[in-house]
């Protein structure tokens, strides 16, 4: 029984506490249920305040992106105008520089016919006007013909007072009681009389104001430096300017040419005639060899050794006859080309050792360049003389050498032809006699 009552009262108690629990989460469901809508709400606040927000911030971006696009416009306007800016400086100062450098060399030009002109380097357009006005002023003073008193030099270095005929900057004439022509500068702006005085009479008829039929006249680009007066150039002062090299190819032109006259010498004499032939033929048809053999002996020349050669073996047969008549021809070969090698090898070295001088001229002359600059053809002359002049001498050397060599090679073949022609003829009228 007892266990029958603590049951109910166990299913009693159950049940009130079910019931007591199920009224708890009833409650708290529907809190939470309330929260939940409240918190809903409060999200869907913030999303429109956030996306309000956001459409401001865009806004806001939109306009700063494009503020920023101003100021980089802006930025790279500042910079052209500044590269411009740096650009002008540049112009101004090569401008600047440029006018420098025409003040100066105006002032420089200027000095040197004693016109003083003095360089304001804050104002160099006033100053450079200033250079055109003298300039324009010396101008038309140089253009123009001007007589004044002085003296120039003679041909044998003395000093006679006359007038002086200046045409412009160009031309200086003299004139005096006992000699008149054209003046050539001597140096600190000094004259002589040219060596050549055909001049005279236009030097008169300029001091005289009178009209001339004909101008002559000497030009001359600078009154202060001296011209020398002309060489007369002879053989040895050409080949002297060549220097050794000249001095070399001349004296291998003498010694072919030494060896061109003994070989014309040499082929005179070893060349054969028909008189000795037919001298020849004739002793041995009607004295016979021996005979023929002795005339032969007193003989001299190639030919008259052939001829001999044919002779002493005249009874043999026909080829080996002609076998001692090409070996007697080929012995004598050696004599008659004797210097002609020489002379070839001469012929043919001279046109080289002129290249040489002429390469040793230039690059004396490039030196000369180099340490001095081209300011004075007087210092160049010497390696130009060097390079052309040995060129000229180891053509004249190699050309009539080479024509000469050429021409004696083909007399001392025609002398060889000659010699075997004889040869045979002898051999062919003796055995048509037999």
């Amino acid at each position: 029984m007892k266990k029958i009552i603590l049951l109910l009262l166990l299913i009693s108690i159950g049940l009130f506490a079910s019931t007591e629990l199920e009224n708890a989460y009833a409650k708290e469901f529907a809190f939470l249920k309330a929260q939940k809508e409240s918190l809903k709400s409060r999200v869907s606040q913030i999303q429109n305040s956030n996306a309000s927000k956001l459409e401001a911030t865009k806004n806001e971006l939109e306009k700063l992106q494009q503020k920023v696009l101003e100021k980089e416009s802006l930025s790279q306007k500042l910079s052209d105008e500044l590269y411009q800016s740096q650009q002008n400086l540049e112009n101004t100062k090569d401008d600047a520089s440029l006018l420098q450098a025409v003040s100066l060399q105006g002032q420089a030009s200027l000095k040197q016919y004693s016109v003083d002109i003095a360089i304001d380097e804050r104002n160099y357009p006033q100053t450079i006007t200033e250079i055109y006005a003298k300039t324009l002023e010396l101008t038309k003073k140089l253009s123009s013909v001007r007589i004044e008193d002085g003296s120039f030099y003679l041909l044998d270095g003395s000093s006679k007072k006359g007038k002086l005929i200046k045409v412009g900057n160009i031309a200086t004439y003299g004139v005096s009681d006992s000699i008149s022509g054209a003046l050539v500068p001597a140096g600190d702006d000094k004259f002589k009389i040219y060596a050549d005085i055909s001049a005279s009479s236009t030097a008169q008829s300029l001091a005289k104001n009178s009209k001339f039929d004909q101008l002559n006249i000497f030009i001359y680009e600078n009154a202060n430096q001296e011209i020398a007066d002309k060489e007369e150039k002879t053989v040895l002062t050409i080949i002297d300017s060549a220097g050794m090299i000249g001095w070399v190819i001349v004296a291998l032109g003498g010694v072919g040419l030494l060896f061109l006259l003994l070989r014309v010498l040499f082929l005179m004499i070893n060349s054969g005639s028909d008189k000795l032939r037919t001298d020849t033929l004739n002793n041995l048809i009607e004295k016979g060899v021996e005979k023929t053999l002795d005339y032969l002996k007193a003989q001299k020349g190639s030919n008259a050794r052939v001829l001999k050669s044919t002779v002493r073996n005249i009874e043999r047969d026909r080829e080996h006859i002609e076998d001692i008549v090409s070996e007697s021809i080929m012995h004598e070969s050696t004599r008659l080309d004797k210097l002609s090698s020489i002379i070839l090898v001469i012929a043919a070295v001279a046109p080289l050792l002129g290249l040489l001088g002429t390469v040793t001229g230039m690059i004396a002359t490039f030196d000369v360049i180099t340490e001095f600059g081209t300011g004075d053809p007087k210092l160049l002359s010497g390696g130009i003389s060097i390079a052309l002049v040995t060129t000229e001498l180891g053509l004249i050397v190699a050309i009539p050498l080479l024509l000469g060599g050429n021409l004696l090679n083909s007399w001392a073949e025609s002398i060889k032809d000659n010699m075997e022609h004889s040869a045979l003829h002898i051999v062919n009228e003796y055995n048509k006699q037999k």
